[in-house]
C-alpha cells in the first residue's frame, strides 16, 4: 500500500495528510507500507521525512530523484529507510544507473511517467520505450532486479491495461503499482507466466540438464529451439517466479 503525501494532497492539506498516514502506519505491527513524500527541495519534504524517521523500517518513495545526492539526503534523515526512486526528468533518466546504485537501502527504481513525459515531449508507449528499457537495465545492472511498471490511470478501461501490463512485460518489467483495487487482478494476470511458457521453460531447463550441458554446448528441443547456456537465466526466472506467487498465495 501507497501513501501519496505529493500530488494527491493540496498544499493546504499536506500537514494533516502527513500526520494520518504516519499515525495510520504506526498503528500496524505488520504490513507493506510505502510512503510517497514530497520532492526534494520542495517547502514540504523536510516535515515528511522527520515524520518518518520514527517509524521503524519504513519504505519511502522518493519522487523527482535526479542523483544520487538526493537520495542520500533522504537516508541521512531517516536512516532506517528501504528507498525506491522515482525517476520523472531527462536528468535523472540519464541517471538511473546511478541512482539505483545508490546506496544498499535503495530496493527500487521506477519511472514516473506522466511527469517524464511531459518532460520529454512525446506521446505514447512508443515515445517512453527508451526510457523504460533504460530504467529495466538500469535496475538489472544495480543488481536490483526486475523494476515494475508506472501507473495505468484510466481506471475503467481494462482492456488498455492488460495490454500495457503485457507491453511492459515484454519490456521486462516484473509487475505494476495499481491505483484502484480493480486493477489488481489484470495486473496479476496478466504478469504471471502463461501455463505454456512455464511448460516450455521446464522442458528447456530438463533438456539441458539430461544432455549435460549446463555448463557449455548445444542441444536442439524437439519443437526445434535450439539452446545454450546462455538461455537458462530466463527460464529459470519464470519458475522462480511462479515459484514466488504461489508461495504468497498459500
Amino acid at each position: 500500500m501507497v501513501f501519496d503525501l505529493e500530488d494527491a494532497v493540496p498544499v493546504g492539506d499536506k500537514a494533516e495528510a502527513r500526520g494520518w498516514a504516519v499515525a495510520w502506519i504506526a498503528a500496524r505491527s505488520s504490513g507493506a507500507f510505502e510512503v510517497r513524500v514530497n520532492a526534494p527541495g520542495s517547502p514540504w519534504i523536510e516535515d515528511d521525512l522527520a515524520a518518518l524517521a520514527a517509524v521503524p523500517a519504513i519504505r519511502v518513495r522518493v519522487p523527482k530523484v535526479e542523483s544520487a545526492d538526493d537520495i542520500r539526503a533522504v537516508l541521512d534523515q531517516v536512516p532506517t529507510a528501504r528507498i525506491t526512486a522515482l525517476i520523472e526528468s531527462p536528468l535523472g533518466l540519464e541517471r538511473a544507473f546511478e541512482i539505483a546504485s545508490a546506496d544498499p537501502r535503495v530496493v527500487a527504481v521506477a519511472l514516473g511517467e506522466a511527469d517524464l513525459a511531459s518532460s520529454l515531449g512525446v506521446d505514447g508507449p512508443e515515445g517512453l520505450a527508451w526510457a523504460r528499457g533504460r530504467l529495466v537495465s538500469a535496475s538489472r545492472a544495480a543488481g536490483l532486479g526486475a523494476p515494475m511498471l508506472s501507473v495505468y490511470p484510466h481506471v475503467n478501461d481494462e482492456d488498455g491495461l492488460r495490454r500495457t501490463c503485457l507491453e511492459g512485460r515484454a519490456l521486462g518489467f516484473v509487475g505494476r503499482t495499481a491505483i484502484h483495487p480493480r486493477q489488481l487482478v489484470p495486473i496479476v494476470e496478466s504478469f504471471t507466466p502463461t501455463a505454456v511458457e512455464l511448460s516450455k521453460a521446464a522442458d528447456l531447463l530438463a533438456a539441458v540438464e539430461k544432455a549435460g550441458v549446463s555448463e557449455g554446448g548445444v542441444i536442439v528441443l524437439p519443437d526445434g529451439r535450439m539452446v545454450d547456456p546462455a538461455m537458462l537465466g530466463r527460464a529459470r526466472e519464470l519458475t522462480t517466479l511462479m515459484q514466488e506467487i504461489e508461495s504468497r498465495q498459500s
